[in-house]
């Protein structure tokens, strides 16, 4: 009995919006696009914090970064036409951290050298990225064919480099890159392998030195035997010599509980060591647990804007359903005076509402899906559509239906049975 109730109210329901569709269509749209932007929007958001949470990821939660930055020009002699910079991390700070701090696994060195290399007619500015074999572990690096730089180029000081995969396209496009040479110059560093890693930018106002596909990497110990300590610029006339014996140091810890104890360790054993801030330290782990609670703000405030359209919608069909109580009027005394009760006229109005606001709340989904697609494929940003987006835009959808058709409901549901038969 319960269920033939039901199934006649519900062809009554659909009936009824049939014969009113453009009015229903146009109801309907507010729920379609506010179930769409809440999925669209939150699709966006998390896309956009994934990546950057993916980002930091890959610089290891376990690593600790040092890099050395210019010293403020305020501290240099202006006047002078040739004058020397000496700055950043030394050899010593890096035996110091290794021997000295208990939960450091390994200390990884860099030294920078901006060059121009060529290989035939095909020419590139580049950095030549002095490091050690653990280098490519530390970071993270993928070695797309040949090898990375071994222990035995650091000890014979070999001339051999590691070809990052925009430098190996640029500088062999038509292939071939490892066992041929390039030139720096009168020295020649054979390539002995091409890597690939993700492009590191910029971190939370701190900025990553480098772009791991367009450098060229070689032997810590050849860089020093070649280039020395020391790097002469010139400009307009004046020649500005640069004193660096470390541009980097990646420091990576036994576990996340040693991270914060030994960042601490490192800042004071560089702040006795330097007398200025002629560096900076970048903790991924520190990075990564500000991003995810980013990324739960971002989600809420989105989430919450898109709501507005959706409460919007629901404002519609409580606005329409009031308008079509007022125009059914006569109809409700009808059935009242033919015996229908209180509940059956609510459960009439509230399944209209229900149905109006689950089938925009479905091709809502149907648009919130598309809608990311398209951005990602257009606009080429990352979007994510998630399932509890999808089942939290329904559910909304569906209790909007509920929420806003209640008033309505009742408003007919207690009509006075006479005064709406006369009413014309």
């Amino acid at each position: 009995m319960i269920g033939f109730q039901i199934k006649r109210t519900l062809r009554a329901g659909i009936k009824s919006l049939w014969l009113h569709r453009l009015r229903s269509g146009l109801t309907m749209m507010g729920i379609t696009f506010g179930v769409c932007s809440v999925i669209a929007m939150l699709a966006i958001g998390t896309g956009a914090s994934q990546e950057a949470l993916a980002q930091i990821e890959k610089l290891g939660s376990l690593n600790i970064i040092i890099q050395s930055v210019p010293p403020p020009e305020g501290q240099q002699a202006d006047e002078e036409t040739s004058r020397i910079r000496e700055y950043g991390l030394t050899h010593q700070d890096a035996a110091r951290i290794q021997d000295t701090i208990p939960g450091v696994v390994m200390s990884v060195p860099t030294r920078r050298v901006r060059q121009t290399v060529t290989h035939n007619a095909h020419r590139m500015d580049t950095d030549l990225v002095g490091t050690v074999p653990k280098y490519r572990e530390i970071n993270n690096i993928t070695v797309l064919r040949g090898r990375f730089i071994e222990a035995m180029h650091l000890e014979k000081r070999a001339a051999v480099c590691v070809l990052g995969r925009n430098a190996a396209e640029t500088l062999f496009p038509l292939g071939g890159a490892v066992g041929s040479y390039i030139l720096r110059g009168e020295q020649r560093f054979r390539v002995v392998g091409i890597v690939t890693s993700f492009a590191r930018g910029e971190l939370s106002g701190k900025k990553l030195i480098g772009d791991p596909n367009s450098e060229i990497y070689i032997p810590l110990t050849t860089m020093n035997l070649f280039y020395g300590e020391t790097t002469v610029f010139g400009s307009s006339g004046t020649r500005t010599f640069e004193k660096v014996q470390l541009h980097g140091l990646t420091i990576q810890v036994a576990s996340l509980d040693d991270v914060r104890r030994v960042e601490t360790v490192i800042t004071a054993l560089l702040k006795n060591s330097h007398d200025k801030e002629d560096y900076q330290i970048i903790v991924p782990l520190h990075l990564l647990v500000q991003a995810r609670r980013t990324k739960r703000i971002f989600s809420i405030v989105l989430g919450s804007i898109a709501a507005i359209s959706l409460l919007v919608g629901g404002i519609g069909i409580m606005n329409i359903t009031l308008a079509t109580v007022m125009e059914r009027t006569r109809e409700i005394g009808i059935r009242r005076a033919m015996g229908a009760k209180r509940r059956h006229i609510i459960f009439q109005f509230l399944t209209e509402t229900v149905l109006l606001a689950l089938v925009g709340g479905s091709l809502g989904i149907v648009l919130g899906i598309l809608v990311p697609y398209l951005v990602e494929k257009f606009a080429g940003m990352k979007t994510i559509v998630t399932l509890w987006s999808l089942l939290l835009a329904f559910g909304i959808s569906a209790a909007i239906g509920i929420l806003f058709g209640l008033y309505p409901a009742y408003r007919a549901a207690n009509m006075d049975p006479i005064e709406a038969l006369r009413h014309e």
